[in-house]
């Protein structure tokens, strides 16, 4: 055996073959296309259809957008360019009016002096998001950062921005540049009080009067640790009891007090003056950052031992998710104020916040609760083994499995909530989609102008949302540890 080439015996070879390329079936551009696209009959017949149907619609479009008019002043302008340019007959998209009425769709009726406001507004959020959404990743982290520091300042600059908020902004997103380098918690404490300073930028007024509110809940915490010595549910009921007697008894005081010791008061802008994407973002942001906290609540409510809690808990649900959203906007823009006490002002945005937030809010409670149910039995009984209370059995071995089995329809919840965001023009804001291209075509220059405000803001909601999508992705795979 030992004497025979392994050339000449059948399965027995000790040299190695030389190395050759794959088949051209099964590599590259043709593998790719042959398992995607090619891979059976059924596939190949809906492919064909797919590249009809595309084949169809640019057919039909394709002349209308390659005669588009960016520069006009006007429809009639534009039509005239177009019939100038390609002959009678032919149509073409007015990009135009995109170009003349942006800041419309950006901004809706804000001041233009101000518009470097909302813009510092809304460079300061990636600021106070990057420690949160990429606390793992540094590279994404400062890519993030370094691009909004960029844009921010550059955006400030267009928009005519006083030098003191300039040089500001500078300074503070260049300094959350460098402290991210040396860790992602340092930027929480900015993560915890951006809220307060992104209502006073937009909305303006007094600084004192946003600041009651962190303060309001540092009391109800504090009166929480002086009550849970003596017992735990008290404790809670005496946070929120505090809390509430604070915001509602002292806070206008203080904060008119304060005001009078030091004043720090921008230009007030009403509510009504927002509209177009700055209201829309205003909403989903804020929709999402409490309807997730209110979610978690009210599905450990839901699974909850309490006969009274878990009732509770289970009407509110299935009461918000019995009702369309457009009559909860309905009841926070007419009704809610029949229920306030006389020469009660509540404003309209924070009322459509708060109806938003409860809604998404139910059916987050109902896709964390899927998640809850999904865990095995055993992982409750490993923390009972542990010696764990309920709270720390739910902060450190539940809710970190479970809400990482809900990612997929939480961040679908958050997509949705922030496309409602379009209904609240049947409350009379300027939503970007309808009532904000209405108010352009009541111009006489656009008037009859159609296609082009709808595409332009379905494009910005479609980059919006997948960028969402493409997160909750990321974050699926940054979490998927129990297949490595």
């Amino acid at each position: 055996m030992s004497d025979t080439h392994a050339e000449t015996v059948a399965f027995v070879r000790d040299t190695m073959l030389p190395p050759v390329p794959p088949p051209q079936r099964q590599a590259g551009a043709v593998r790719w296309l042959r398992e995607n696209l090619f891979s059976g009959p059924v596939n190949t017949a809906l492919t064909v259809l797919g590249l009809a149907a595309i084949w169809y619609l640019m057919a039909q479009s394709w002349d209308w957008l390659a005669h588009s008019v960016w520069t006009a002043g006007s429809l009639a302008e534009c039509r005239q360019t177009v019939a100038e340019t390609w002959g009678d007959g032919a149509r073409g998209a007015c990009w135009a009016v995109i170009r003349e009425r942006w800041n419309q769709y950006i901004f809706g009726f804000y001041p233009p002096a101000l518009y470097w406001r909302p813009v510092l507004a809304f460079g300061l959020l990636f600021v106070a998001l990057a420690p949160v959404l990429f606390s793992e990743a540094g590279v994404i982290r400062r890519w993030v950062l370094g691009v909004a520091t960029v844009g921010t300042l550059a955006a400030l600059a267009a928009t005519s921005a006083p030098m003191p908020w300039l040089v500001a902004a500078a300074v503070v997103m260049a300094g959350a540049l460098l402290l991210s380098e040396r860790g992602s918690g340092r930027l929480l404490i900015f993560s915890v009080l951006y809220p307060v300073l992104g209502v006073w930028l937009l909305w303006g007024g007094s600084l004192w009067g946003p600041l009651m509110v962190p303060l309001g809940i540092a009391l109800g915490w504090l009166a929480w640790l002086v009550v849970s010595r003596v017992s735990p549910m008290l404790a809670v009921l005496a946070g929120i009891i505090a809390t509430l007697a604070f915001w509602m008894l002292l806070s206008g005081r203080v904060a008119s007090d304060a005001e009078g010791l030091l004043s720090l008061a921008l230009r007030p802008v009403r509510s009504n003056l927002f509209g177009g994407f700055l209201l829309s973002i205003t909403i989903g942001i804020a929709g999402i950052v409490m309807s997730l906290p209110l979610g978690i609540v009210l599905a450990l409510a839901r699974r909850s031992d309490m006969f009274l809690i878990k009732t509770l808990a289970v009407m509110f649900i299935e009461f918000i998710r019995g009702v369309p959203l457009i009559t909860l906007l309905f009841v926070a823009s007419l009704l809610l104020n029949y229920f306030l006490p006389p020469g009660t002002t509540f404003d309209i945005i924070l009322r459509v916040i708060i109806m938003v937030t409860l809604f998404a809010a139910a059916y987050m409670a109902e896709v964390i609760r899927g998640g809850l149910a999904a865990l095995p039995k055993g992982q409750y009984e490993a923390a009972d083994a542990l010696g764990l209370d309920y709270w720390k059995a739910q902060r450190l071995i539940i809710l970190p499995q479970a809400l990482k089995i809900s990612i997929p329809g939480i961040v679908s919840t958050f997509i949705g909530m922030f496309k409602d965001t379009t209904l609240v023009t049947f409350v009379g804001l300027y939503d970007p989609l309808k009532s904000m291209s209405d108010a352009v075509r009541a111009n006489v220059a656009w008037k009859g102008i159609y296609w082009e405000p709808y595409i332009f803001v379905g494009a910005i909601f479609f980059i919006i949302c997948f960028g969402m999508s493409r997160y909750s992705m990321y974050l699926e795979r940054r979490l998927a540890r129990d297949h490595r």
